[in-house]
């Protein structure tokens, strides 16, 4: 099995000289107190559960990692993290759970969600895996807080779903797909992206023969809501108005890890039913890139509903690449309007 490396981890095979840290981890009631399916009470039953990590390992059936840490450099176990290959279809395999646990001395440390990213960039892009799922007892918060956040999106809640320490507790579902996981990996990059803000700047005149926009409003950040500072323009033709076009200068946002602009974009607009048709949206969101490019912005994202075919013509005649369609996380705007899918367009304005 491939070892995989973190910037302070070490994920490898388990192997039989793991056997003493392994057994003072898995019989630690405490510590592992929502994981009694794997406690053990003995070392001969701590020696069966390695043996067996080792086997299916070997068998492809699992992933069952080591955690170990770099700057120790003697390799010893601290925890682990794997997954089992529950199905594997024709379009990929299903990972079905996906677990973790490491010793008290090293918890909150951020080396779990640390070495589960890790697996799961594995699991994604060199396992062949579409699907990842794992869960937890509702009162578990810790390993709740992990997948939260790794990325996992709760699915369901079981009632009474396992008989634990005397009685019968509720199971929290997670999952993460590999379309999710690509999208989170996406938002991080472009949150790289150069930027500069030091003040809106005075517009110039935006025009290109046919249509102008006029600026008519320089909305500032609210850091405390996590909005990015913002102008809104009118498009006119001649001394008519048909429609409005605003331009977002930044790449994060609100919502989980400040990810809003990459589901609703950079740009948004709009042409007035009347006079659609003729081309004004792509005029309009041209005569941006100027100011765009004063923020030292290289790129934009222009997202659409999949339903909205005219918006998709839109990015298409600007020459935008289709990066990816989502599904929309439940908290943003789009979602609650009704949205369940977006089209992610990346237009390059160097």
């Amino acid at each position: 099995m491939k070892t995989l490396e973190t910037e302070r981890l070490i994920l490898r095979a388990y192997k039989d000289s793991d056997l003493p840290e392994y057994h003072k981890l898995l019989s630690d009631k405490q510590n592992m107190y929502f994981l009694n399916d794997i406690t053990t009470n003995s070392l001969e039953e701590s020696k069966e559960s390695l043996e067996n990590a080792i086997e299916v390992n070997s068998s492809n059936k699992a992933r069952r990692y080591c955690i170990s840490l770099k700057e120790s450099g003697d390799d010893k176990l601290i925890g682990g993290v794997g997954y089992e290959i529950a199905t594997a279809t024709s379009l990929g395999k299903i990972a079905d759970p996906m677990g973790w646990f490491i010793m008290p001395e090293f918890q909150n440390k951020g080396y779990i969600t640390e070495a589960a990213k890790c697996v799961l960039e594995f699991a994604f892009s060199q396992d062949d895996c579409i699907r990842v799922v794992t869960g937890c007892y509702k009162d578990n918060a810790p390993t709740q807080k992990v997948m939260d956040k790794t990325g996992f999106r709760k699915e369901g809640e079981r009632l009474d779903a396992a008989y634990h320490d005397g009685k019968m507790k509720d199971r929290l579902e997670y999952a993460i797909s590999k379309n999710e996981w690509d999208a989170q990996k996406e938002i991080a990059y472009y949150k790289t992206l150069p930027l500069v803000f030091d003040g809106f700047i005075d517009v110039p005149e935006l025009s290109d023969g046919v249509v102008h926009l006029v600026c008519t409003e320089k909305r500032p950040a609210i850091p405390e809501k996590k909005y990015v500072p913002a102008y809104d323009f009118a498009i006119c033709k001649g001394g008519e108005k048909v429609g409005e076009i605003n331009l977002r200068i930044g790449y994060g946002g609100f919502g989980p890890d400040e990810s809003s602009l990459y589901y609703g974009g950079q740009i948004g607009y709009g042409v007035d039913e009347q006079h659609r048709g003729n081309g004004y949206a792509v005029r309009a969101c041209r005569l941006l890139q100027p100011v765009a490019k004063a923020h030292g912005m290289t790129k934009l994202l222009i997202t659409n509903n999949t339903t909205n075919a005219a918006s998709r013509r839109v990015c298409e005649k600007l020459g935008a690449r289709l990066v990816r369609t989502v599904r929309l996380p439940e908290w943003t705007d789009l979602y609650k309007n009704g949205q369940r899918f977006s089209n992610i367009f990346e237009w390059s304005v160097e």
